[in-house]
Parts: structure tokens; sequence; C-alpha cells
């Protein structure tokens, strides 16, 4: 339904620049069993023939493929009975459902029309594009091989000494280009985003792909472009140093209880994700709370250097949160104090984690605030 979202956000006056997609693993489908639903809607009775336990992975429970598939405090522990179809209605629609598993989330990237060019509208406004590398995934592969890897040049193989003089090539009819290519410091950013569950699912698809062989200089010669040229001598280069699965290019694992709850008081017992949502019990009970990881890269995508962002639906504060450890000032705003006043104690406690040199430091001033607390005699 998120069509609705676009369309209003271009009756504003915006342009759709892109979609982004969150994928995650553990979504929990809301679907009408449809052999039930009939049954119901007959009176008829049906007879149990079994029970079930729907289980979760805790922060602490097996991995699979090295990854938790479920983030700390995701756990699901809810009970139900297995039922036969009563009537033959029910029977011929046993299996049918009306919904499929929610995996993914649409992040809309729109802009404001510009007046004149981009350039101008940067310098004018600091607005209009996206901080490509300041958002580039970090990586420690060879991105481009033997060309751009360490000592290459732009312009071919280290070890190549082949004269392109004449064939006009290049700038003035010159040979090799001098100078060392040095290579992005990250891949560029994607429209895709995963966290562990559909990270790991992908690299299972996927597999894993190995570093690629280096070219020693002493092989047979080679024939290229069909055989046209002839054939030359191998030279040395540079290997493909780019192994594993797909998720190496995108990751981002969902929110865990700890990063949910920071600095948020009340009831100790941790919230757990049910199909119906999170519990009431849980001291940050938003049902929809998004990573930090993910809400700074986004700020950072299209924020200038202390700019300002702007949350119309703030909820429970992420957003905020991650503003302020990007360095940028933030406005949010929701209708629903609960939310906000879940909001301000995580902002709190993100501004305490940086005033105080990180989460252990701010963990061990929190403590001793308590300490302090319970020592004083009731006023």
């Amino acid at each position: 339904t998120h069509h609705r979202l676009m369309c209003a956000l271009e009756d504003a006056g915006f342009e759709i620049r892109d979609t982004l997609m969150w994928l995650y693993g553990s979504g929990f489908p809301k679907s009408l069993d449809v052999s039930q639903a009939i049954d119901k809607a007959a009176g008829a009775e049906r007879d149990v023939t079994g029970s079930y336990t729907a289980r979760g992975f805790s922060e602490t429970s097996p991995t699979e493929d090295g990854r938790n598939m479920w983030a700390a405090g995701e756990v699901v522990d809810k009970a139900g009975t297995r039922t036969a179809p009563a009537t033959d209605a029910a029977r011929q629609w046993e299996g049918w459902g009306t919904a499929l598993k929610p995996a993914w989330e649409p992040i809309v990237l729109a802009r404001k029309p510009l007046s004149g060019t981009v350039a101008a509208n940067v310098q004018a406004h600091g607005t209009g594009a996206l901080n490509v590398d300041g958002c580039r995934l970090p990586t420690d592969d060879n991105l481009d091989g033997g060309t751009y890897s360490g000592g290459g040049n732009p312009t071919g193989l280290p070890g190549d000494t082949r004269d392109f003089k004449g064939a006009g090539m290049f700038a003035e009819g010159g040979g090799r280009l001098p100078g060392q290519y040095v290579p992005p410091a990250g891949r560029w950013p994607a429209n895709v985003v995963l966290d562990e569950e559909a990270a790991a699912m992908l690299d299972a698809q996927s597999g894993e792909r190995k570093a690629g062989g280096k070219v020693q200089g002493t092989e047979p010669s080679h024939t290229g472009d069909n055989g046209i040229y002839g054939t030359w001598e191998r030279v040395e280069n540079s290997p493909y140093g780019d192994s594993g699965g797909a998720s190496r290019f995108f990751y981002c694992a969902k929110a865990s209880r700890e990063e949910r709850e920071a600095g948020v008081g009340g009831d100790e017992k941790p919230g757990s994700f049910q199909a119906d949502g999170t519990k009431r019990s849980a001291r940050n009970n938003h049902p929809t709370v998004k990573p930090v990881a993910l809400m700074r890269w986004l700020v950072r995508l299209v924020t200038p250097p202390g700019g300002l962002v702007l949350d119309l639906f703030i909820g429970s504060g992420t957003t905020a949160v991650a503003a302020v450890h990007e360095g940028f000032q933030c406005i949010g705003i929701d209708n629903n104090m609960e939310y906000l006043t879940t909001a301000r104690a995580r902002v709190d406690r993100a501004i305490r984690e940086i005033e105080h040199g990180g989460k252990a430091q701010a963990d061990a001033v929190e403590a001793g605030q308590m300490g302090l607390m319970e020592q004083s005699p009731p006023h």
C-alpha cells in the first residue's frame, strides 16, 4: 500500500528519485486461515489433532551460517492447537490464506524540484545531492582488480610495457599515464539493505565467491580479440581479492532489545515481537522500531554536515538518535505522548554516550547516579 505514500509525496510537489528496500527475514504473516474461516461461518466444530509452539531464536541461540537469525528480545514462544477441517468446503480450501509473510519495507527517496541546476542548489541550500562517499560500504576488497590495485596506474597493468603511441588511444598520442590510481574507499551505496536472516538466505543462494587467481607472468602466450592481433606475453597483475557472499554488499541488522530500550526506564521485563506486535510490558513498546545503524546511514545520505533532520512521525525516536550520533540537529513530531517520552529518553541516552565516550562509560555514569539516588535520604 506504499503507493499512497508516493502519490501523496508527488501531490505535495516532490519528485520521486528512487525507492530503497530494507529486506528482513523475521517478519510475521498476518494471514486468515480460509479453511478455519469457512468452518467458523458454518458453525462447525473442528477436531483438535495436535499442538505446536512457535519458537524464534534469542541472542544466545544457535546460529545459522554464522549469524544470529533473530535479534535479542525477538523471541516467539506462542502455543497453539492444530485442527482438522470439519466440512467439505473447508477441506477443499485447507492450506489457503490471505497474506504473504512481510519481508521488506520501502524507503522513498524524494526531492523538492530544483529551480536550477544541482550544482547551484547545493551551493545555495546545501541540499539536493547524495553523500555517496560518506555512505560507501566499507570493504577491504580490491574493488577493481589489477588496473586499480595498489602500485597500478590508470592505463594498464603493472609490468605491462606495451606502448600505444600512435594508436591515438591516449591524450597527445602518448603512452602510459604516470601516477598511481587510488581505489574508492568502499562500495558505492546501493538501494537495498539486508538484515541478518535475509543476508543468510541470500548468501545460501549465491554461495561464497572466492578470491580470484593472480597472473604470474610466466603463463603461455594469450590470444585476444579473437586472434586478430596475434599473441602477446602474459604480464603479472593483481588478483581480485573480492571474496564472500552476496550480503557483503549491504547489511544492517534489526534493532536488538538493548538498542530499542537504551535509556528507557520502566518495566524490566524484556519485550518480544509477536504476531500482534510488541508486548505492552516492554520498556519500548513501539511496534516498528528501526535500527539506529539504518537510520544513521539514511540521514547521512541526504543531510549536509551540521544539517537539520525533520521526522514528522518520530515514534520512539530512532531517527533522532541517529541524528545525534551523526552530529545533526533533529526535529521530531508525534501525536503519541508515550512514544515521545520514550524518544526523549533514548535521545538523552545517545547524548550521554557521546559526552562520556561510549556505551560502557554511559552505563557507568548511570549506575553511579542510581547509587547516589538510592543513598539519598527521602525528602
